[in-house]
């Protein structure tokens, strides 16, 4: 049976949903992540100038392979830089061993050969040792090169009831149009203090409401009537679901008393979350006033991604969570190499709700 690798048509989406619904992701708790309505929504909140490939096997056209490359801009290092993301690799499995693999990235090569880019942002999660099989440890040579940038850990925050106030000394306001240059600057600036953080103009954050993130749903926090701090509550179940698919190691014995197999979360990222100087008193109040929120709308969860060196983390892991670890990476077709200077010791910051 021959396969054909080229770029999407409308008349793939059922056939890319298909495929992306069949597969859940390893872990504790395995997900499958469901693309309804259409599978392009989801992929056009990773960057611009977004390209779906699909492999289809001949003579049926099944789609049996999907990817997504975007373009992003992000700081490297403090400055703003123009890179890549590949995501939502997907491939059947009755086709992981063969030649296809190597034909989708021949692909995505010639797209970087047209558009090159320094590096590309790719995550593996922690247990997939098939994709870390495949693209690292016995890569072949037609493959970019994947470095490690940061171990990264999502916490799916249990939501509850609303928590209580406690007594803070910063103003805490809704996102507002008047307010958007100076946020826009706040988030550049505090931005440059993270690795491979977005670059957000006022523009890009106006027309997340399309998305399914209003200006209103940001948390604003102010001390002396400059901003100290922000974080949005971004709600794509729109367009993106999670599915309970199953459950292993410790899990697996109290399964009955946690949601069945089939089961769609209810869920909401916390999302362009920045914080002058880290400072975690900021973050816990901007934090609870996102999880009330979260709880107010009827969320089961709170998703939340950052580096595991991160100085925030300690204020989330005080929430009832699942963590799932995973590890991002910067892939290169360059010799092995890359053209953007090395790393430096900066926490990385990606807002998971762009993956």
């Amino acid at each position: 049976m021959n396969v054909a690798v080229g770029v999407a048509e409308s008349r793939d989406d059922a056939g890319i949903r298909r495929l992306v619904e069949s597969q859940a992701m390893p872990g504790r708790v395995r997900i499958s992540f469901c693309r309804e309505p259409n599978f392009s929504i989801g992929c056009a909140v990773t960057g611009d100038d977004v390209r779906i490939l699909v492999a289809r096997a001949e003579p049926d056209d099944d789609i049996v392979g999907v990817a997504c490359r975007s373009v992003r801009r992000v700081f490297l290092n403090g400055c703003e830089q123009r890179i890549g993301y590949l995501g939502q690799l997907r491939v059947h499995e009755r086709w992981r061993g063969r030649w296809l693999l190597s034909r989708g990235f021949a692909a995505l090569e010639e797209l970087h050969r047209a558009d090159p880019l320094p590096a590309y942002l790719a995550s593996i999660v922690d247990g997939n040792h098939d994709a870390i099989g495949v693209l690292i440890d016995r890569r072949r040579r037609a493959f970019p090169v994947f470095r490690e940038a940061a171990r990264y850990v999502t916490l799916a925050v249990r939501v509850g009831r609303p928590r209580g106030q406690e007594r803070r000394n910063e103003e805490v306001v809704h996102g507002s149009v008047d307010q958007l240059e100076e946020l826009s600057n706040f988030l550049k600036a505090q931005g440059r203090r993270r690795q491979l953080s977005s670059v957000w103009t006022a523009d890009a954050l106006g027309q997340l409401e399309a998305y399914g993130l209003p200006l209103d749903d940001f948390r604003i926090a102010r001390r002396k009537g400059q901003i100290v701090g922000a974080i949005a509550l971004w709600d794509q179940s729109a367009y993106k679901q999670s599915v309970i698919r199953g459950y292993t190691g410790w899990l697996k014995p109290v399964a009955p008393i946690l949601p069945r197999p089939g089961t769609k979360l209810r869920s909401a990222y916390a999302a362009v979350i920045s914080i002058a100087n880290d400072d975690t008193a900021v973050f816990s109040t901007l934090l609870r006033e996102i999880y009330n929120l979260a709880s107010l709308r009827g969320f089961e969860y709170l998703l939340i991604g950052l580096d595991a060196r991160d100085p925030l983390m300690s204020a989330v892991r005080a929430y009832r969570h699942i963590a799932y670890p995973s590890r991002l990476y910067l892939a290169s077709w360059f010799n092995g190499g890359s053209r953007h200077e090395q790393l430096d010791a900066r926490p990385v910051y990606v807002d998971i709700a762009t993956l």
